[in-house]
């Protein structure tokens, strides 16, 4: 899927994050970033051969652990949008009548965890929320001027 709709950047899971499966997906979706872009390897979709294809960029979403970012990106126009997409996974969430056993993220305060996080990376670069991203490698910027 890598080759065929050839993203330009993968956003994935933290690299170490309090459930061990985000790591793991982490890694596997590094590595397939990496595989797609071998020319010795052949992957078919419908048919169809597919060209070997890399994305400039795998960056790491900050999820449960606390981690100092690499970079944080502006998400205030959107932050209210994400907290309704965190919530339309109900199952997984605080709800007083749940009869499920009690986890980190189902407690009436993880989406405080949730905005207080974003102000928390966001008041470094002087918005009010922001995305936490780790990288693997060294970012370059065309224009330091950019830069907020």
């Amino acid at each position: 899927m890598i080759r065929k709709y050839q993203p330009a950047v993968v956003l994935a899971n933290a690299p170490y994050d309090r459930h061990p499966d985000h790591g793991r997906a982490a890694v596997l979706i590094r590595d397939a970033c990496f595989l797609a872009g071998l020319t010795k390897i052949e992957t078919k979709v419908g048919g169809k051969l597919q060209k070997a294809f890399r994305p400039r960029a795998v960056y790491h979403y900050i999820q449960a652990l606390h981690e100092q970012p690499d970079f944080a990106v502006d998400i205030t126009p959107f932050f209210e949008k994400k907290l309704k997409s965190i919530l339309a996974y109900k199952s997984q969430f605080y709800n007083p009548k749940s009869k499920e056993p009690a986890t980190v993220i189902s407690s009436p305060e993880f989406m405080e965890f949730i905005r207080a996080r974003a102000v928390h990376y966001g008041l470094p670069i002087g918005v009010r929320y922001a995305e936490g991203y780790l990288v693997n490698r060294t970012l370059g910027v065309a224009d330091i001027m950019n830069l907020i």
